[in-house]
């Protein structure tokens, strides 16, 4: 008898909280101003008010949108953890690079070239050209000296902080130091087989650094 009284309040509450997604589907699904969407209630023009003086995210991303701030909070910790990284590992996951790559195609390519030289299409169109990513002085700054300028701009190069997140950010700076390093390996960070293919290869001018540069063959007449 008296399961009875347990039954009908545990049925209770299963129908009180079903009603509560219910409501809660309700409102997610009301009209409601998106991201870009404009409003003429605020003098800025703009539906998306920005977050009040010392506020701290609590979630982000799609699980938090649909949530009500229960999921989203691991995107928070992440965020947190890449902006306060200040480098790479020294040997970074080859997932990493191939993000980094077609995250540089899509934002650094067009100013700086599949190369890295700066002679990109934008730059074959009249923009002026960025220094080269090869250079000695770009080579020798730190991770977090690219993962800034990729964030606040430097010169002409636009932020792309509102565009770019952290992740993806490192993802680019770890692409950009293959990169360099395709140009400017040095002979002891090679794997054994390469390192005696090379010393087997004449160069152009003495090892530099340690820097091995292959000799150019002139193409036949």
């Amino acid at each position: 008898m008296r399961k009875r009284p347990v039954l009908a309040l545990a049925l209770a509450l299963a129908s009180l909280v079903a009603g509560c997604d219910r409501t809660q589907r309700d409102m997610l699904r009301q009209p409601r101003n998106g991201p870009e969407a404009s409003s003429p209630l605020f003098p800025d023009g703009n539906a998306t008010r920005p977050p009040p003086p010392g506020s701290v995210p609590h979630a982000i991303g799609t699980y938090a949108a649909a949530s009500g701030g229960r999921g989203g909070t691991a995107g928070v910790a992440a965020r947190e953890m890449d902006e306060a990284r200040q480098s790479l590992p020294d040997r970074p996951p080859r997932a990493l690079l191939v993000r980094g790559e077609t995250r540089y195609a899509i934002y650094c390519m067009p100013c700086h070239s599949v190369t890295g030289d700066g002679d990109g299409p934008v730059v074959e169109r009249g923009f002026p050209r960025p220094p080269t990513l090869h250079s000695e002085a770009l080579r020798r700054v730190g991770d977090r000296h690219l993962y800034d300028v990729i964030g606040r701009g430097s010169g002409l190069m636009y932020p792309m902080a509102d565009r770019i997140d952290p992740a993806d950010r490192w993802a680019i700076v770890a692409f950009v130091r293959a990169l360099q390093l395709s140009r400017h390996a040095p002979v002891d960070r090679l794997p054994g087989d390469l390192q005696r293919a090379v010393a087997a290869t004449p160069a152009t001018r003495p090892p530099e650094s340690g820097v091995w540069r292959p000799a150019v063959q002139e193409p036949s007449q």
